[in-house]
Parts: C-alpha cells; sequence; structure tokens
C-alpha cells in the first residue's frame, strides 16, 4: 500500500474511509462517478481513500481528488516475489496446520469468526509472518500442498497452485496492508474491499457501512464461469452427486465467503434497489441490516438539453466501459441486424476503451468483419451532455448491471432507452410496483445476449418518433420524482451522521 499526503506527518484521521475496487479514482464512469459525487455531496466531512488495484502497473489517475480527502492510498493485491529469496519463520509447522485449517474454514464459509482468527494468526507478532514470507517461503509450498490434498486433490496441482496465489495473494495483502484512521469506514462491494472493511471493523471497532451497486459475487460468478483461463480439470459427467469441487467451484466458493464476511462485518448493508436484498440474504446478509438507497442525479445539468429529432439520422448510443460485462458485441450484431433495415443508422459507443485492450480489439474484429466501419464508432470517453442531442436512443447490452447512470442521465434528458433485464434496469424504465400514479414506460427490456430482441426494440423507438418522446417524457418524470441527487445525498449525509454521532464511534461489529 503507499500513501499520497502533502508532507512527511501521517495523514490525520478521516470522518469515512471509503474503500473500492478496480474503480475510482483510475476508471472512469459507473460506480468511480458515484465515488466522486458522494465525496463532493459532503464537504463538511472528510474522507481517506483506499483504492485496491491488481497490480504495480503504470495508472494514470482520472479523477481530480477533492479537497476534503485528507488521504489516499493503494492497496496492491499481488506482488511479484519471483525475484526474492525464499523466507522461513519459526514454529512453521505449527503455523502451518493453523494457517491451512483457518484458510480452509474461511473457503467453506467460516464467516467473521473465522476471519477475525486469521487476521490475528497473520498478524500476530510471535510468529513473525511477512507478505513475502505468506508468498514465497517453505511455509506457502507447504501449506498450498495441504490445502490441494483436503480441497481438491482429484484435480490438477498446477492449476490450483496458481489460483492460490491468486485468490489467497489477495487476501494475504489485505490483511497485511496497514489501515487508514477513520472514524467510519465504508466499502463500496464485498470481495477484497469488503474484507478490508471487515478487518477494519473488527481491529478498530468502529463501524463498518457497504453500498453495493451490483452484487460483486454475482459479477465474479458471471466472469468464472466465462473465463477460457480458468480450466476445467474434474468430468462430473451428468452426474448430479458428485462432490468432487473444481477450480471454477473453488473461486466461487471463496467469493461467496467474502461475501459472507462482509455482511456479517458491516452494521448497515446499503444497496440501490430492493431486488439486490433478496440476493444479499441469500448470501448471508442479516435483513435487519438492509436499506435502499437509490443513486440519484443532478437532473438539472440534462433537463434543457435539446431531443434528437426526425431530421438526424437515427442514432443509438451504449454508453460504458469496453469490457465483456458490457456485452458489446452483442449491441455490434445488434447495429448490423437494425443497419440492413435502416442503412443511415449510427451506433455509438461513448466510454473508454482500454481497461481491456484484447476485448476491445476483438469488437473492432467484428465490426471489421460485419462491414460497420461507417456505422459504428468508438468515440471513448466523452461528456454526455455535448453528445446527448444527437442521440435517438440509449442501448444497454450488459450481462450485468447494478442500477446504471447512464439510464437515469439519458432519463433526465428525456431519451428513452433501451435495456437488458439486469440490476434495477427494468424497475427505471418500467417503474417500481408501488408507483402512484403510473408514469408508463421509459424504454423496452430485452433479455441476455439477445441481438435480435434488441434490434427489434431499438427499431420500434427510432421509427416512431411519437412513441419516442412520449416514452422518454415518462422515464424525465420518473428519474425527476425518484432518482435525484439531492434526495440520494440526504440519506448518505442521515446514515454518516448516525454513525458518526459521539458514543457511537467505538461501534461494535454487531452495531444497529
Amino acid at each position: 500500500m503507499r500513501f499520497l499526503s502533502s508532507g512527511p506527518a501521517a495523514p490525520p484521521e478521516a470522518d469515512v474511509c471509503l474503500i473500492v475496487e478496480g474503480c475510482y479514482p483510475y476508471v472512469r464512469g459507473g460506480v468511480s462517478t458515484w465515488v466522486d459525487w458522494l465525496i463532493r455531496g459532503n464537504p463538511d466531512l472528510t474522507f481517506a481513500v483506499v483504492a485496491i488495484v491488481p497490480g504495480a502497473g503504470p495508472r494514470e489517475i482520472r479523477y481530480a481528488l477533492p479537497d476534503n480527502v485528507v488521504a489516499f492510498s493503494d492497496l496492491q493485491l499481488h506482488t511479484d516475489f519471483r525475484s526474492q529469496p525464499w523466507q522461513e519463520n519459526a514454529r512453521t509447522e505449527e503455523t502451518e496446520d493453523v494457517l491451512a485449517d483457518q484458510l480452509i474454514a474461511l473457503v467453506r464459509g467460516g464467516g467473521l469468526d473465522t476471519f477475525a482468527r486469521l487476521v490475528e494468526l497473520v498478524n500476530d507478532p510471535a510468529r513473525g509472518l511477512t507478505l513475502a514470507s505468506l508468498m514465497a517461503s517453505p511455509l506457502s509450498w507447504r501449506v498450498t500442498c495441504q490445502m490441494y490434498e483436503r480441497l481438491m486433490p482429484h484435480a490438477s496441482f498446477l492449476h490450483f497452485f496458481w489460483a492460490w496465489r491468486a485468490l489467497f495473494g489477495g487476501l494475504f495483502a489485505v490483511l497485511k496492508a496497514p489501515l487508514p484512521r477513520a472514524k467510519v469506514y465504508h466499502t463500496i462491494s464485498t470481495g477484497y474491499a469488503g474484507l478490508l472493511a471487515a478487518r477494519a471493523a473488527h481491529e478498530t471497532g468502529r463501524p463498518a457501512l457497504i453500498t453495493e451497486h451490483g452484487i460483486y459475487t454475482n459479477e465474479r460468478r458471471v466472469e468464472i464461469l466465462m473465463a477460457e483461463w480458468i480450466c476445467d480439470t474434474v468430468d462430473k459427467g451428468i452426474s448430479l452427486s458428485d462432490e468432487r469441487v473444481d477450480l471454477r467451484d473453488i473461486w466461487m466458493q471463496i467469493f461467496d465467503a467474502h461475501a459472507l464476511i462482509c455482511y456479517q462485518a458491516c452494521s448497515r448493508i446499503i444497496t440501490l434497489y430492493e431486488d439486490n436484498q433478496r440476493l444479499q440474504k441469500a448470501l448471508g446478509a442479516a435483513p435487519t441490516r438492509l436499506a435502499v438507497v437509490a443513486n440519484g442525479i443532478d437532473v438539472e445539468s440534462f433537463a434543457a438539453l435539446p431531443v434528437a429529432g426526425p431530421d438526424q439520422p437515427p442514432t443509438m448510443a451504449l454508453i460504458g466501459r469496453v469490457v465483456p460485462i458490457k456485452d458489446v458485441k452483442s449491441y455490434i450484431e445488434a447495429a448490423a441486424i437494425l443497419r440492413r433495415r435502416m442503412p443511415d443508422l449510427r451506433a455509438l459507443v461513448m466510454g473508454p476503451t482500454d481497461e481491456d485492450p484484447i476485448y476491445f480489439e476483438e469488437c473492432l474484429d467484428l465490426v471489421r468483419d460485419l462491414d460497420l466501419g461507417e456505422t459504428v464508432v468508438f468515440t471513448g470517453s466523452v461528456k454526455l451532455v455535448e453528445y446527448f442531442s444527437q442521440v435517438h436512443i440509449v442501448v444497454l447490452t450488459s450481462l450485468s448491471e447494478a442500477q446504471p447512470l447512464v439510464i437515469l442521465e439519458a432519463g433526465a434528458a428525456g431519451i428513452p432507452c433501451v435495456a437488458t433485464d439486469v440490476g434495477s434496469c427494468r424497475e427505471i424504465l418500467h417503474g417500481r410496483s408501488t408507483e402512484v400514479p403510473r408514469l408508463g414506460e421509459g424504454g423496452a427490456v430485452t433479455p441476455l445476449v439477445s441481438p435480435n430482441d434488441t434490434a427489434e426494440a431499438a427499431e420500434r423507438l427510432l421509427r416512431d418518433e411519437a412513441l419516442r418522446r412520449s416514452q422518454g417524457e415518462a422515464l424525465r418524470t420518473r428519474v425527476r420524482r425518484y432518482y435525484a441527487s439531492e434526495d440520494a445525498l440526504a440519506a448518505y449525509r442521515e446514515t454518516y451522521a448516525h454513525y458518526l454521532a459521539p458514543g457511537r464511534a467505538e461501534a461494535t461489529v454487531a452495531g444497529s
């Protein structure tokens, strides 16, 4: 972990420590925009920010840190230990057995109690364990071998070894990193960020909170099931009773275990919409700690934008990062279907292209293969207010979303949307069950990975100006009524005030 500060003195204690993984301040859009909004919307509070990053590669800060950020640090999950000599520790055999026991218990859903014992074991001064000795020593080798024999001896040891280093290297990095001083710890996901918040709550006695946009474990599950680099080494055939586990099972079990630990440690478990709470409870979240705070946007920033007219070429836009979970390829295929019916179609892809260069190149190849070079345009990161007046509809083909800000922003500008049935997209476009009076549809909801359905829904809106205007205005009204930024900020101000109140600074993990 590296700290950035204005001088040699240690950063002051912050009111709130925000813990983020894989986003702010290095990735634009989405959750990063939300984090920036939250910090700037609470100017009377001070914040520390811990950005969890994969490794030591170069990174560019995409957001200027606000003045009320008093400490900023990276937590690097993976370090290259290949050039370092192996380290040995005293009492190796006893430590080996205890460490393997606790790690296996964690994988099998041991929860916060197991995690607390692991924190104390790894940071016990008498054992002298360093990150290097946990990852590059005879001890780490024997722990790996012991866990392999007890978890999946029927599968490939080589594949298990590299998975172990990836999964537990990140865990050990979280356990050994210095903790910023704060009165409240607020994580924006489960996973490694959630583990750091759980550790902070355990070690400091200060409250921990979580705001989940998407359900982290579900997003990781999609990635794990799609991952070609995870080898399947156990052939279960069609058996339903085969209890052997393979690498994909181990990966998913560990992320489920991380979620349970985080939920048990957090005093308040916030999400953006009610349907997420069903998944949180299934992963171990206590119903009494659950709360919903919908995302909010500055509706006035988009209210005065002109709406694209019928005299402009039919234009749709996917707004988001060019990464697999956004399923940009389905969008491109939908554009190919639609272009055959609407030759002057423009299909914009507005968002950063540098997060997954291999996937971006695959998207470019698909555009070339489908002869869409004059139709599909990758704009990179842009200011939406400069493009919305050219866009008739916004399209999302994502495999997973939470509460997409781009739909709210498009709605505030009066632009209807076509979105896959993920996260709160249906709730935003069609309204909550409790919406009175009913405001009408603000667009269409389509199945996942269905270019034909996406193309048909987009065509209906692009060809029918009256429908487009009607649905755009319905969405604009809904966003203004239920998703205003100030309402969301007020909810977080109240939450922070509750946990920062005198007498709550030393709240227990089991706090309300």
